[in-house]
């Protein structure tokens, strides 16, 4: 197992790489050029300026979280080659500089959701929080400006300007859209650059739906067991693979993550490892990382990772605000917290592999 820690470039991102590297057991800084928009390529050049800056703090940069699809691919429109082929040229371009894990979605429109960002703990903590009532009769403009007005001087991962400029449109674009188009537009794009991440050793690891069911009305079709058993077939390479978040699956009380690592542990190049508190009507609001504190086992998750043989990278996944920090930092992606959550991670991880 190889930890990494999510980092989001300087002048966007109130965590240095400096502080990164004092964290133990953190090799390497999971990246992303959040300034190019969806669709776009990467040039070798600014690759190669974080892969300097990296290096230079002793970090790799092995996994890159996100190369986004663009929705063109994902509606399966005519001008969706032009932007497959971007990809493939992106991915060329990250092999250069060793890139070895690519973190994608899949998700229409939106990627996570929540209704809050700052909902207080009982601890006078405060993390990001999910109500399925709440949501339910709200539209969403109302959503995307209460996401906006919480998100402080920070850019939100899946809430880009550039994307919520053209909402309405995008919306209507999926009027009518089923999860049978959407799947064959995945397949589609699976078949495209599938090889061409087996050309230069990079495997593809999608990342589940957040929350892992259909929200205002769009398809989500990677949210349960069944779902990652037939995207794993739609090509059938381990460069096809999975980033296996605990707390997007986790959410859905029906999910067994432990299940689900023995099942796909081979096609898992990346796990997401965070804890929920789940609640009997739907609602969820994300914790500490210590298995008393949510509704998963965060032991039994390891546990399992380790009897799978993983060796793959994981990050500590979204944290909760604490120390005061929830002013100074991007919702879900303080440094405390999620430093406390690798220290307790690897504090298990230490153990079972001691005791075995």
């Amino acid at each position: 197992m190889k930890m990494v820690f999510r980092w989001f470039g300087e002048g966007n991102d109130n965590i240095s790489l400096d502080q990164i590297r004092q964290i133990p057991g953190v090799e390497g800084a999971v990246w992303s050029l959040h300034d190019i928009s969806a669709g776009a390529e990467w040039p070798c050049s600014r690759i190669l300026e974080v892969k300097k800056q990296c290096e230079e703090s002793g970090l790799n940069i092995d996994v890159v979280e996100s190369v986004n699809v663009h929705e063109d691919i994902k509606l399966g429109l005519s001008t969706r080659d032009k932007y497959i082929d971007n990809y493939r040229k992106t991915l060329k371009n990250l092999s250069k500089a060793g890139a070895k894990v690519i973190c994608y979605n899949f998700m229409p429109v939106f990627d996570w959701i929540r209704t809050d960002l700052h909902k207080k703990l009982s601890d006078g903590s405060n993390a990001m929080f999910y109500d399925k009532s709440e949501l339910e009769n709200i539209s969403s403009d109302e959503l995307i400006n209460r996401i906006l007005e919480s998100s402080g001087n920070f850019t939100i991962p899946g809430w880009e300007p550039e994307r919520l400029s053209v909402i309405k449109n995008t919306f209507k674009a999926y009027e009518g859209f089923t999860e049978e188009k959407l799947w064959s537009n995945l397949e589609y794009f699976l078949k495209c650059i599938i090889s061409v991440a087996e050309e230069y050793g990079i495997k593809m690891a999608i990342h589940p739906d957040d929350p892992p069911w259909s929200l205002f009305g769009l398809p989500r079709i990677v949210s349960n067991r069944n779902n990652i058993k037939k995207l794993l077939s739609l090509v059938d390479s381990e460069y096809n693979g999975l980033t296996l978040c605990s707390g997007s699956l986790g959410s859905n009380k029906e999910n067994n993550i432990p299940e689900l690592v023995r099942e796909f542990g081979k096609r898992i190049h990346f796990a997401h490892i965070r804890n929920v508190r789940i609640y009997d009507n739907g609602n969820f609001i994300e914790t500490s990382h210590r298995t008393k504190d949510g509704s998963l086992d965060i032991y039994e998750i390891l546990k399992a990772y380790y009897e799978v043989g993983f060796d793959g990278y994981v990050r500590p996944d979204h944290g909760r605000h604490i120390w005061g920090e929830e002013t100074r930092c991007r919702p879900g992606y303080g440094l405390y917290d999620r430093a406390l959550g690798i220290m307790y991670i690897l504090g298990i991880w230490d153990a079972i592999t001691r005791n075995k």
